[in-house]
């Protein structure tokens, strides 16, 4: 299971992955009971009438409610199971490296809450490593920088370990709070997190192309001086430039990492290069930023998103062999 800040995806052995859905849970706050999960609770979001909720129980890659985080991973385990809540699976939750003791051990008691038998904690560079096809069993240097909602993870790993790590929480979620801060200083609009998130999939970028110009998209929100719903166009360099700060946090995460890591396992990494993975790794021109900041070839994994699912999923199938990348686990009583 990859339990991240934006979405959750679950990976069941024999199967492949068989769900992908949104981290959100909307509650009735009147009963306290969820009324949905997953996909149709996101369509809430920003939507709901005063006594209904919708919100997420993750924040910056760790649990921020622990009774909504437990409501989720339960409705995801049971549609996981195929609707029975009758067995009790074998957990492999990939996290941020970068978490506390407190907040590892909070995860692996809202799963076992949630009805899992044991679970077993991976940091997600070292999931997303595996998922994206690196041979981080082998004695050589590998590169992975995993961009999530939360976090972002950089590792540098050898012999199924990390041997240097850094995770900082700014990720795809601040890209779109500094897309929503520069829409109401610049503009004068406010828009929701989810036009936000729109914003930077369609005109979003990481750095300047020929073709940013020619990118533009109309926004609709409130606008402050009236109080009125208004439409504005925006541009591709204008968003780019929003969302610079926390770009350049990244880059300098991924820098911070290279300088730390060993000679002979830099000119691994230089001869391979470095992998994008994570949901942030679709932004346009993101590797072409990192390759540009550090000299390095930058790859984007083929499919960012699931590469650390992916991983937890390999590790569950090689179980006997893969036990060294765990950095924690626990089991019901």
């Amino acid at each position: 299971m990859d339990l991240g800040t934006a979405n959750t995806l679950v990976y069941v052995s024999g199967k492949g992955i068989v769900l992908a859905e949104p981290s959100v849970v909307a509650m009735d706050q009147k009963t306290k009971m969820p009324l949905a999960v997953g996909i149709e609770a996101k369509k809430m979001l920003g939507r709901t009438p005063g006594d209904v909720i919708a919100l997420r129980p993750l924040r910056d890659g760790v649990i921020a409610d622990f009774d909504i985080a437990e409501v989720m991973l339960k409705e995801f385990i049971r549609r996981a199971n195929e609707g029975s809540n009758v067995i009790r699976p074998r957990l492999v939750i990939g996290i941020p490296s970068g978490v506390t003791a407190v907040e590892r051990r909070a995860v692996m008691d809202a799963a076992l809450q949630a009805g899992a038998s044991e679970v077993f904690l991976i940091d997600e560079p070292i999931a997303a490593a595996i998922g994206a096809g690196l041979p981080v069993g082998e004695p050589t240097g590998s590169m992975i920088v995993d961009i999530g909602g939360g976090t972002t993870e950089v590792a540098v790993l050898s012999l199924q370990g990390s041997v240097i790590s850094e995770s900082v929480r700014i990720a795809g979620d601040e890209l779109s709070d500094s897309i929503v801060s520069y829409m109401k200083k610049v503009h004068n609009l406010t828009i929701g997190e989810r036009t936000a998130e729109e914003i930077k999939i369609q005109v979003g970028s990481a750095y300047p192309t020929p073709e940013d110009n020619d990118i533009t998209m109309e926004v609709r929100g409130l606008h402050l001086l009236s109080g009125l719903p208004r439409t504005v166009t925006i541009k591709g360099p204008e968003i780019r430039e929003s969302m610079s700060e926390p770009l350049s946090t990244i880059v300098e995460a991924v820098k911070r990492t290279l300088e730390r890591t060993p000679p002979e396992l830099a000119s691994d990494i230089i001869d391979r290069g470095i992998m994008l993975a994570g949901g942030g790794a679709h932004l346009r021109g993101i590797d072409t930023l990192i390759s540009h900041e550090t000299g390095i070839v930058t790859h984007i994994a083929d499919d960012p998103l699931t590469c650390v699912v992916l991983g937890t999923g390999k590790v569950l199938e090689d179980f006997k062999n893969m036990d060294r990348v765990f950095s924690g686990r626990s089991r019901s009583l």
